[in-house]
């Protein structure tokens, strides 16, 4: 037998438009939980993304679809009433972290290219380490403070390898996933008396759109493909089992933790 959830019990997952949180989004909702997606999509992009919604709409749970800025205080107010009104108070389950916005300019100019590269700047970093980092901090207390979580509620971030090595470009959003790990042992610790756990997923290197936008990504897949054991790239789809699994009874003992999610790919080589 699968892992089955009630549909009182709810999944907010910020940035889940496409990869990691589309595919968690689909999972928990054939499991039987109720998913709320926050997400920033022009009008243009809605087409291709509206029938994963509606699939997900089909496993007969509740369903949100807020195209919101999660990350402006306008933005969380208003997701927050949503979800008062819709899911009601101790419906939260799990808050999945899933967003990618950040920048991708590199610290210095390369040797080789001149004076046409543009380089990070002090906004440049602020605005990533709080996007893909510290926001996860104002969505935990946001949402307790409004009483929305559930007694024996989940909190989950992705990090990457980056958040050790050093990638050209990729500098801001390094900064971004140490402070993340930073915040959610942070929430481990101060949030556990009510009940929360908090932990960080390091996916293996995954051919996600996000992923496609660094520099030198083929390169890392090609990497990847050779140290993975069982030879081939993680899916959003091995990380969105992860993700359900985390959400089960079995898993309330873990907590403060990073947790490696790639098929030995990081111990391969």
């Amino acid at each position: 037998m699968g892992i089955r959830f009630e549909r009182s019990e709810w999944a907010l997952i910020l940035g889940g438009s496409s990869g990691f949180g589309l595919a968690a989004a689909r999972k928990l909702a054939s499991c039987g939980m109720s998913v709320a997606v926050v997400h920033r999509d022009r009008a243009g992009a809605m087409p291709a993304i509206e029938p994963a919604f509606d699939e997900i709409r089909g496993y007969g749970g509740g369903f949100l679809a807020l195209n919101v800025d999660a990350l402006s205080p306008q933005g969380r107010a208003q997701i927050l009433d949503e979800l008062a009104a819709r899911a009601g108070a101790g419906s939260i389950r799990l808050l999945l972290h899933s967003i990618a916005r950040g920048n991708l300019k590199p610290l210095a100019r390369s040797r080789f290219s001149g004076d046409g590269d543009l380089l990070l700047d002090e906004d440049d970093f602020a605005g990533t380490v709080y996007a893909m980092g510290t926001s996860l901090a104002a969505w935990t207390r946001a949402l307790h403070d409004r009483g929305l979580f559930a007694g024996d509620a989940r909190i989950l971030s992705l990090t990457s390898e980056g958040n050790e090595v050093a990638w050209r470009g990729y500098a801001a959003v390094s900064a971004a996933k140490a402070a993340l790990e930073a915040v959610s042992r942070s929430i481990a610790v101060e949030f556990a008396p009510w009940g929360i756990r908090a932990n960080v997923i390091q996916p293996g290197v995954t051919d996600t759109r996000a992923l496609r936008m660094i520099p030198g990504s083929e390169a890392m897949k090609a990497s990847a493909l050779r140290r993975n054991p069982f030879g081939r790239l993680t899916t959003p789809e091995d990380v969105a089992d992860f993700v359900a699994l985390m959400c089960t009874p079995e898993a309330r003992w873990v907590n403060g933790a990073i947790l490696r999610v790639d098929g030995g790919e990081r111990v391969g080589g």
